[in-house]
């Protein structure tokens, strides 16, 4: 079963509650996402700790329900 882009959306959001999220369906069918999130709290962090944190957002799902995320991740620019 595919996971909606709602979902992955409102699973980031619940973590990183000030995050900007945008996703897209890749492929248009529920599997292959690319999502783009600013957060501040990716200030100061290696862009794998961004990653990090959005996969633990995600709770499990990444490699499971959710095949593949293409990420891009940044801070706010002041």
């Amino acid at each position: 079963m595919a996971m909606q882009a709602a979902d992955i959306e409102r699973m980031i959001k619940e973590a990183l509650p000030d995050a900007t999220v945008e996703i897209r369906d890749l492929a248009g069918d529920g599997d292959h996402y690319a999502a783009t999130v600013v957060s501040s709290a990716f200030k100061g962090k290696t862009r794998v700790q961004q990653h990090q944190l959005v996969y633990a957002a995600l709770k499990g799902n990444m490699g499971g329900v959710l095949h593949a995320l293409a990420l891009t991740t940044s801070a706010p620019q002041d």
